[in-house]
């Protein structure tokens, strides 16, 4: 029997090329004639782009053929009813009800499996869900029989086979009988069902118009026979893209699951038509037969490649005129790569009417273009689309389900608040500006308590501590503002804080509370939450997830978000079709069976495209085979088959980042064969012959000239400079005069964090007070139990101070070894002190031109020593300064102290010469203590500093001396508060860069 097989060579524009071929087959006389015509492609994409072709071909109006949606391998949105048959088959189960479904028995097994305690959470079982899934609609589509998992593998196999054996059996079992009883089929099986009735209906009824099946590769079985089917009829035509007849026979026989050729071979058998039996749809059409060849060498299979020699004996005349046109652009990373591809789309529309698209399947390379051509306000969109997680509704409504689950902590709370979509009713420049007076005056610092109510008990400390202060109204108006907030986020915040939650319940109340947080005074919510594409999306995933929710058992709350943020990352939103006229951004398979005069073929990394083989986690490769699925590579050659075909377009640029994501980057496979042929046959320089767009993008970026800016120097006048500073600050204004202008002449306060994880600080305050409160209650003498005093003290301290549990868990053994050890040396050094004074207030006044200047501090502890002089004690939990670098004074903390107390500034003590200087580390390692003295000749230190000070303060007196930055920081690679404030990364060459 003949069959009616052809094939549209993949240089040539396929979509005209088949209108033209069934004008031709149809006749044109009959106008009527085209509208009995019946044509099956594989996409609805493929379907629109036909007609348009159609359109362009006949440039007028005229009845146009059916044109139906195959649907294929990767289309996901398959709906073809045949005409005219009655099929009383049940509905496909939706996906998300199909989610949702195996999630319930993933649990189910998993509590079987552990006697009742599930371990599993449902977003855990939902994301196994997500794969287990994948692999059942494999397995139905190709239609394997999982009735033999056992004999897969021998017994004695790993006892993890055992545990997947045992949960695909169960999944085997239990998901027919779910389906059974929601009266549904699965979307492979009832696809397979109308394919098979499609094709027994034009076996036993053929038509009399044209039936033409074009564009696909038949990798489902059922496609497969219904191709042979319409390949048989009598006006039956299945026209395949891109077959390759000049192949040799050897290579041929020899192709590989990754070779672009494999699913055009395996249809041909599946068919029963051999190669030589397929003929061209239109001998006319212009073909780049250099091209071909080129393609057809460069993909060869590997165990073929010898013929490479022959070309270079015969001369590589072919090879060298496939190079024309196609060119290779690399470049030195991914924002390098997308501004070059920019380039090269915005130079194609100085031609009129030529025609140019970007296809890769980076949706990252993908949005930079789009970005990159908003330079020239060229709006193009990535027609394969973006999740909606990643579209400001999808965020807000992420968000909002974290922030309700975290019961409202700070982070999750205020990246809620701060989404441009929340505006709790209010304009949205009122609401935002409330926002960050919220932030910033209310939950800096510790964690308040969880929960709504925790914030608003924060905010009135807040209002308490802001009494009598500048912003003491600002942070008032706050509580009104917040139980607005409140009363809208509390009926989420019940539902999610519940000991479980019906999903359907959850998202009701999850849109219901977005709404009225997304409402203006202009504007409800619902209007600004699910307008365009994005919104759309969003509230019919919303609606889904309270349908397909039906009937199922409740789940833990903190499922909810992370469930929603994986559906939501799953659903793509499209952009509304053709935004540009003569531009496009297309994924792989949006891009089948169109052309267009300039290609870029973009992101040709290994890992991006092709994509590696995915892994399959429930059987390995021999059980694949045995269980008849498909090889993984069989994906890669379905890829390549897109590769080939894109690459022999008129005029293509292949495009690749050198680095991504800061590390080297592997060419494409398919690439590396071009490279190593072309080099082979020395015709690499012309595939780089094109155009340096690579050096024009970085051009783009790159300024005519370029001035590094220098070091800040600002001096404000004398009147305006701090004239009272602490012992503390001193060091700060010796080793960085900026943090001193930026604090005291601009008013500048570093912010708490959020979320402030007790650490040093909270530790070193605690151990301060608690050795404080010791040493006023033994100031006469040291008791027998002073170490089990000490310990009592600072269980009541860390108590007062709500030390969390963890941190103290830590704390606690260090402390109880410092004590110990502290204990000890007071004991040795009350033999030599006759009075102490414990956290002691000291100022003294230095003369200046300018005015006076005073230098205040509080003292830690200063002992007046039995043989005369006093001793000058600060307590450290971290490492002191050393000897060092108190003698240069750099440290001068305690040398001032000592100036203070030698001219009589701590009043309770009176003038008294200071004669020790000694730092106390209380830490608790290895080494729990250590008592540093720094002291040599502490008198002549002691004036040493008092000079250094007060020529300090001479020189700023001066207008002219300027607050410079850095001068000696405390560590060259690490910041200081106000080091963005002065731009340290722009004027200092290696970033925190000291001075010499």
């Amino acid at each position: 029997m003949s069959t009616n097989v052809f094939t549209i060579a993949a240089s040539t524009a396929f979509a005209e090329t088949l209108a033209r071929g069934v004008i031709a087959r149809t006749g044109a006389d009959d106008p009527l004639a085209l509208a009995y015509a019946t044509i099956f492609l594989p996409t609805r994409r493929a379907v629109r782009t036909l007609s348009e072709a159609f359109a362009r071909v006949l440039g007028g109006a005229a009845l146009l053929p059916q044109i139906r949606p195959l649907g294929d391998v990767d289309d996901d949105d398959f709906a073809f009813d045949p005409a005219g048959e009655d099929m009383a088959l049940p509905p496909s189960i939706a996906p998300v009800r199909q989610r949702l479904l195996m999630a319930t028995l993933v649990q189910r097994w998993d509590r079987a499996k552990h006697r009742g305690s599930a371990r599993l959470t449902f977003a855990q079982a939902a994301s196994l869900a997500r794969g287990l899934g994948n692999f059942l609609d494999e397995v139905d589509t190709q239609e394997a029989d999982l009735a033999n998992l056992g004999a897969l593998a021998p017994e004695s196999l790993a006892a993890h086979w055992a545990e997947v054996k045992g949960f695909l059996e169960f999944m085997r079992d239990e998901w027919p009988k779910l389906l059974a009883a929601e009266g549904a089929i699965a979307p492979a099986v009832r696809r397979r069902a109308v394919l098979g009735a499609l094709a027994e209906r034009l076996e036993k009824k053929p038509p009399s118009g044209l039936v033409v099946a074009a564009g696909t590769t038949g990798s489902i079985p059922a496609t497969a026979r219904l191709l042979g089917v319409i390949a048989r009829l009598e006006h039956g035509a299945v026209v395949l893209p891109g077959l390759d007849r000049e192949l040799d026979e050897d290579s041929w026989n020899r192709l590989e699951p990754g070779h672009p050729q494999y699913g055009m071979k395996q249809l041909l058998a599946r068919i029963g038509v051999a190669r030589e039996d397929v003929w061209d749809w239109t001998p006319t059409a212009p073909v780049n037969s250099a091209r071909g060849t080129l393609l057809r060498e460069t993909l060869r299979p590997a165990p073929t490649t010898d013929a490479w020699r022959e070309i270079a004996d015969r001369g590589s005349g072919e090879i060298e005129k496939g190079l024309d046109g196609l060119s290779l652009v690399e470049t030195a990373h991914p924002g390098e790569e997308a501004a070059s591809i920019a380039l090269i789309l915005r130079e194609a529309l100085e031609m009129p009417g030529r025609t140019a698209a970007l296809v890769t399947p980076d949706r990252n390379l993908a949005r930079r273009v789009a970005a990159e051509m908003g330079r020239w306000n060229i709006v193009i969109d990535d027609s394969a689309g973006r999740p909606l997680a990643n579209t400001p509704p999808g965020t807000f409504l992420t968000l909002l389900a974290e922030a309700a689950v975290e019961r409202f902590a700070p982070v999750p709370l205020l990246a809620l608040l701060k989404h441009p979509l929340a505006s709790g009713g209010k304009p949205p420049a009122d609401f935002r500006r409330k926002v960050r007076e919220l932030d910033r005056f209310c939950l800096r610092g510790s964690r308040p308590d969880p929960g709504l109510e925790g914030i608003e008990r924060a905010i009135a400390t807040a209002i308490h501590e802001a009494k009598e202060k500048p912003h003491e109204n600002i942070v008032a108006a706050l509580k009104p503002w917040f139980a607005g907030i409140a009363t809208t986020l509390k009926p989420l915040a019940y539902v999610l804080e519940a000991q479980d939650v019906s999903i359907a319940n959850a998202a009701a109340e999850h849109a219901l509370v977005a709404e009225s947080l997304a409402a203006t005074d202009l504007e409800t919510g619902a209007e600004r939450l699910w307008r365009g594409d994005a919104g759309t999306a969003a509230a019919a995933l919303i609606a889904s997830l309270e349908e397909e929710s039906a009937g199922l058992p409740t789940i833990e709350p903190g499922s909810y978000p992370v469930l929603f943020g994986a559906l939501a990352e799953e659903r793509a939103v499209r952009p509304a079709y053709g935004q540009h006229p003569r531009l496009a951004i297309l994924g792989t398979q949006e891009a089948r069976l169109q052309s267009f005069d300039v290609l870029v073929l973009g992101g040709l990394n290994e890992g991006a495209w092709p994509r590696a083989a995915a892994a399959d986690p429930w059987l390995s490769r021999p059980m694949r085979t045995k269980l008849g699925l498909e090889a993984p590579e069989r994906a890669i050659g379905l890829s390549a088959h897109d590769f080939a075909t894109l690459a022999a377009g008129p005029r293509v640029f292949l495009t690749r980042a050198l680095k991504s994501e800061g590390s080297p980057a592997t060419p494409s496979r398919w690439l590396q064969r071009l490279l190593q042929l072309t080099k082979g046959l020395r015709l690499d320089a012309k595939l780089n012959s094109a155009a340096r767009y690579d050096a024009f993008a970085a051009a783009l970026a790159t300024p005519d000239t370029v001035t590094r800016i220098p070091r800040p120097e600002p001096r404000p006048p004398v009147e305006i400079r701090p004239r009272n500073l602490s012992v503390t600050e001193i060091e700060t204004w010796l080793r960085d005069p900026y943090a001193i202008y930026a604090k005291h002449v601009l008013k500048l306060r570093p912010l708490d964090p959020l979320d402030a994880p007790v650490g040093p600080l909270e530790r070193g305050t605690a151990i301060h007070a608690i050795l404080e409160r010791f040493l006023l209650e033994n100031a006469d003498a040291m008791p027998p139990d002073a170490e089990a005093q000490l310990v009592a003290i600072a269980r009541s301290a860390f108590r007062e101070a709500a030390i969390p549990k963890a941190a103290l868990a830590l704390w606690w053994p260090r402390f109880l070894r410092a004590a110990n050890w502290f204990v000890g040396v007071e004991r040795e050094r009350r033999a030599s002190i006759r009075q102490s004074f414990v956290e002691i207030n000291g100022r003294r006044i230095f003369k200046s031109a300018a005015g006076d200047f005073t230098l205040r501090c509080r003292a830690d502890r200063i002992d007046i020593l039995t043989s005369g002089g006093g001793s000058i004690v600060d307590y450290k939990t971290g490492e002191p300064p050393s000897k060092k670098q108190v003698r240069v004074l750099l440290a001068p903390q305690l040398p001032l102290e000592g100036a203070i107390l030698a001219e009589g500034g701590f009043a309770e003590i009176g003038k008294l010469a200071p004669t020790e200087l000694l730092y106390i580390r209380f830490g608790g390692g290895d080494e729990p203590g250590e008592v540093r003295d720094v002291s040599d000749d502490t008198i002549a230190l002691v004036q040493k500093a008092e000079q250094q000070l007060a020529g300090r303060i001479a020189a700023f007196d001066d207008p002219d001396t300027p607050y410079l930055p850095r001068i000696k920081p405390y560590r060259a690679d690490m910041p200081g508060d106000y080091d963005h404030l002065s731009r340290v990364r722009e004027w200092s060459l290696a970033g925190w860069e000291p001075e010499e």
